[in-house]
This record gives C-alpha cells, sequence and structure tokens, in this order.
C-alpha cells in the first residue's frame, strides 16, 4: 500500500489534476535525478532523463494503480529511459565520470585530496564495466541507500534475491576494480 497523501493526489492526477502531480514530482526529484547521474555520469542529462520520466509518468498516470507505491513504478519508467539513453548514445564504456557526485564539505590536503579523487575515478570506472543488473543493484543500495525490501519493491524481485544480487554484484565489482588499481600511478601499496 502506497503513501495515503502520495495516493490522494494520484487519483487528483486520474481526475486530470494537472497540479496535483507537482507535489509528486517534488517528492521524487532528488531521487530521480540522482539515479539518473549514477546511470549517466552527467548532470545534464540525468535532469532531463529524470524530467522526461516524470512527464511520460503524467501521460501514464490514468493507468496507474494509486493503492501502489509510485516510486517503484516510476522508477522502471526513468530506468529503461536511462538504459535507452546509455544504448542509443553508444557511450556505455565512455561515459563521463561523475565526479561531482561526492564532493567532500570539507577540502582535505592536497595529496589526500587527489587520491581520493583518483580513487573515486577507479571505482566509477570498475562500476561502468558491469553489466547493467550489477551496476544497477549496487547503485541503488550503495548510491541511492535502498533498503533490502525497497529494491525488492523496485525491481520486483524478492528480498533474498536482493541480497544474493548484491553479493555478486559487489563480487564482480571487487573483481573489475582490483586490476584497476594495481595498473594506479599514484603509488598506492595494495592491500
Amino acid at each position: 500500500m502506497g503513501d495515503p497523501e502520495e495516493r490522494a493526489l494520484i487519483l487528483r492526477c486520474q481526475r486530470g489534476d494537472r497540479r496535483a502531480f507537482e507535489p509528486i514530482v517534488s517528492r521524487h526529484m532528488r531521487q530521480a535525478t540522482a539515479f539518473a547521474l549514477a546511470w549517466t555520469g552527467n548532470a545534464e542529462d540525468a535532469l532531463d532523463l529524470s524530467q522526461e520520466a516524470f512527464v511520460r509518468a503524467f501521460r501514464a498516470i490514468a493507468r496507474f494503480d494509486p493503492d501502489r507505491p509510485f516510486y517503484p513504478w516510476f522508477y522502471t519508467i526513468l530506468r529503461n529511459l536511462c538504459l535507452n539513453h546509455l544504448s542509443r548514445a553508444a557511450r556505455l564504456m565512455e561515459v563521463p565520470l561523475a565526479d561531482n557526485l561526492q564532493r567532500a564539505a570539507a577540502t582535505p590536503l592536497p595529496d589526500v585530496a587527489l587520491e581520493r579523487r583518483e580513487l573515486r575515478q577507479l571505482v566509477w570506472q570498475a562500476l561502468r564495466r558491469l553489466d547493467a543488473k550489477d551496476r544497477e543493484i549496487l547503485i541503488l543500495r550503495e548510491f541511492q541507500n535502498l533498503t533490502y525490501a525497497e529494491i525488492a519493491a523496485v525491481l520486483e524481485i524478492p528480498r533474498g534475491t536482493v541480497m544474493s544480487r548484491l553479493h555478486y554484484a559487489r563480487r564482480h565489482l571487487r573483481q573489475k576494480l582490483e586490476p584497476l588499481l594495481a595498473a594506479a600511478p599514484s603509488g598506492r601499496e595494495q592491500t
């Protein structure tokens, strides 16, 4: 069962009240844009894709079951747009690094900042090399901070499958990351 306030807004939208969709967009825009940014690595593309997903959701709202949570349904629309965008642009392996995703509030010492930036770039490079299912579940858990139950609802899979897929996705990420770390020019010692 979805949020009662959101359900009431959806029912109003289904009756033709366009303004009732604005609070829904406000509620989910930040999360949607962050998700799209994690996929695309480009803030402008992320904003465009999340806005397009809301437009498509509004156009299809009449077919939505208001007794279900909105975000998992919306997420499917957004995910498909992100995947289509990456496929259409043929940039799966050339996605720009999302260096602005995790900027520190305080600026550390220059050497530490450089090392963190290099490490962040290597993680993103490894993440981009994963297959779509592994990348998606890691983004949902590690960047969107969704719980296992929320991920299960969004992906429409059992909670146990979420746990299993996360385990294997983390393993695959580690396998992609190890050679990158070994080849990194920073002189870091391997642990």
